[in-house]
């Protein structure tokens, strides 16, 4: 190992370290959805993404959540599929978090408006101001301050894993709703393809305790078979990077 990425290793490791004996890994929400209660605790994962010398972004991916390039390679692959090749000018994400799919889609296109519905609000705060988006009021699985037909690009990533059944459905629903015809909704779910018997044995040994409603499955055919009724028309799926197991991108349509 060079020395370089040796002392990154014991920064990050250190980092870790300090984290878990602070009880900064697991900051209880007040507002989740029915499913995983923790978030990302903001100011401790600011300091330790500088000391770690990584961008947040980065130190999500590769820190915390133990998968290097997972973000940049879902963009890529989003962009190889021309998702971006249209230019949107206006785009929704839910559940943005730390913003590290936002920041990575600002540099694949320039929106004129960028709407985020984000329940944390040290977070949701934090994108306001680094990346002039608009942060829309939160209410159940709703996106109601949103105009029907409005939207061109609607994402949520690593986000519906983390949900019930029910209140991804309800998304489902909004997603379509304010999407403008020609436009592209994009999002994650664990779908039967990636939960073949070894994922299952490993979610089941491996996951942890205490969060038994994560992850959500959802059926890949019940996406598709919703969002056709819905004038939406499914473009491609690709697997992504999940902690040690995977999660399945979707990428619709909806028609003019």
């Amino acid at each position: 190992m060079r020395a370089a990425d040796k002392g990154r290793s014991v920064v990050k490791s250190g980092v870790k370290r300090l984290l878990g004996r602070a009880g900064f890994d697991i900051v209880r929400s007040t507002d989740n959805r029915g499913g995983v209660d923790d978030f990302i605790p903001f100011e401790a994962t600011m300091r330790a993404a500088r000391a770690a010398g990584l961008s947040v972004g980065d130190y999500i991916d590769e820190v915390m959540n133990g998968t290097p390039g997972a973000t940049r390679s879902t963009i890529d692959e989003l962009r190889a599929l021309g998702v971006f090749a249209a230019a949107p000018d206006t785009v929704l994400e839910i559940g943005p978090g730390s913003g590290r799919y936002l920041e990575k889609t600002l540099k694949e296109c320039s929106p004129g408006r960028y709407e985020i519905y984000e329940t944390a609000a040290p977070w949701a705060d934090y994108l306001v101001d680094t990346f002039s988006v608009v942060a829309q009021p939160t209410a159940e699985c709703s996106l109601a301050p949103t105009p029907d037909n409005s939207i061109d690009l609607v994402q949520a990533h690593k986000v519906f894993n983390t949900l019930t059944f029910l209140g991804t459905s309800r998304y489902f629903f909004e997603m379509a709703r304010v999407t403008r015809p020609g436009g592209r909704i994009v999002f994650d779910v664990m779908t039967e393809t990636c939960l073949d018997p070894a994922a299952m044995r490993a979610w089941a040994t491996r996951g942890g305790a205490g969060h038994d409603s994560y992850p959500a499955a959802m059926p890949r055919r019940t996406c598709v078979d919703l969002f056709e009724t819905l004038g939406c028309t499914l473009e491609a799926g690709f697997l992504a990077p999940l902690g040690f197991a995977s999660t399945e991108v979707l990428v619709f349509a909806k028609g003019a």
